[in-house]
């Protein structure tokens, strides 16, 4: 029992699951980075892909590549951990829209058509996506790691 001014130790991790959350928070925040640079760097791409009904198109663009890297760097933070797993979650389900223009309307990035077979499983893991940054954050245990 813990008394007012007390400090609770969180629960400790098991050291199965602590090293993969930690190659997931790796492997997640190296995807994201690389993904916020190329946002910054090479934005025609995914202005090509924004939906039309979205206002501001080069500013969203720029926006999410610092969100992307500002979450990527924030996860190996233990403070700021969670709260950059819930903003990664959050922005790959706010991006799924564009993901979908791109798809439905087939639109071709660099003079290429990627097709169904780019499309379908881009729109298919996208809630994975989500998952993976509650999990590799500790947001959630679910379906590894369950405590009792």
């Amino acid at each position: 029992m813990a008394y007012p001014g007390e400090e609770v130790e969180p629960p400790r991790q098991s050291t199965r699951e602590g090293k993969a959350r930690c190659s997931a928070r790796w492997l997640l925040s190296a995807f994201y980075m690389a993904a916020g640079i190329a946002h910054l760097m090479r934005p025609t791409g995914f202005l090509a892909i924004m939906p039309p009904w979205a206002p501001y198109p080069s500013d969203i663009v720029a926006l999410t590549g610092v969100a992307e890297i500002a979450g990527a760097v924030a996860l190996h933070i233990p403070r700021l951990r969670r709260a950059a797993g819930l903003g990664l979650a959050l922005y790959a389900l706010c991006v799924w829209p564009a993901n979908f223009h791109h798809a439905i309307n087939d639109i071709p990035l660099g003079g290429v058509h990627p097709g169904w077979w780019y499309h379908g499983p881009r729109l298919a893991l996208q809630p994975v996506i989500i998952w993976w940054a509650l999990w590799a954050s500790g947001v959630t245990g679910w379906p590894f790691f369950r405590r009792g």
